[in-house]
């Protein structure tokens, strides 16, 4: 099975309408790889102006996702947004599972798994972070970690078609370190065997599974052209032009 290329720009707190629009305009200009899909996570408060004027036909089948979404559809929940609130804007992405939203945050694995099948049952799709720390990884946890993360989530959902799975080593996310191609393909390639194990050989197949941190023009066509790397969630990067590069990374 042929796994769509994915690249997912997630611009985090940074932006402003002036600098948003200029991003958009790089994007809708530029030649795009039509075989990648692309998926831009602005500020929430600038998630329908950017909807508005990101082109979504053509060549380039472009996207908008919100960087978080909450698990409960409505109620007393200050500054959070559900899925059916995303629905109702035309907003058919979600990034869940962020290592800001865990560290920063506090959110758990249970309330990650809560929030992911919240929005399938909107119909969002997901992105949905999994990742270790550098004294997880330094201590030999890795895929103990990752694999308890997908574990949470696979007790709520069976179907994970709508699911993109971002491998983010929290070591590497804004730090300029990055893990090598041979490292991030390791733990796709475990990811992909639990998969396999627990849901479905097809799951396991079909499932996107992208690369995340501090992701750049010079090193996205390596760790690209690894068999279970399907592309990347990229954090700064996605608000420099060579986000353009990234999302390229696959073409031939």
């Amino acid at each position: 099975m042929s796994r769509r290329f994915f690249v997912g720009g997630n611009f985090k707190m940074n932006g402003s309408c002036d600098s948003l629009k200029a991003i958009v305009e790089n994007l809708n200009n530029a030649d795009l790889d039509p075989q990648t899909e692309v998926v831009v996570a602005p500020p929430t408060l600038y998630i329908c102006n950017v909807r508005d004027h990101i082109k979504s036909g053509g060549k380039a089948n472009l996207a908008v996702a919100a960087q978080n979404c909450y698990s409960a559809s409505s109620g007393a929940y200050t500054g959070e947004i559900s899925a059916q609130q995303l629905k109702d804007v035309e907003v058919n992405w979600a990034i869940i599972g962020h290592s800001e939203r865990r560290t920063l945050f506090g959110d758990t694995d249970d309330l990650i798994a809560k929030k992911v099948e919240a929005c399938l049952a909107e119909k969002i799709k997901v992105i949905f972070c999994v990742g270790e720390t550098l004294e997880q990884r330094e201590a030999g946890k890795t895929l103990e970690v990752v694999e308890k993360q997908l574990a949470a989530v696979g007790e709520k959902v069976k179907d994970w078609s709508d699911i993109v799975v971002a491998y983010e080593p929290v070591w590497a996310i804004g730090t300029g370190k990055v893990a090598t191609a041979d490292q991030a393909q390791e733990v796709h390639k475990a990811i992909r065997e639990w998969l396999g194990k627990n849901l479905s050989s097809q799951t396991a197949e079909a499932t996107r599974i992208i690369y995340g941190g501090s992701v750049t023009a010079a090193n996205c066509k390596d760790i690209g052209s690894r068999p279970d790397v399907d592309g990347f969630l990229v954090g700064g990067a996605s608000l420099k032009p060579e986000f353009v590069q990234i999302v390229n990374a696959n073409k031939s």
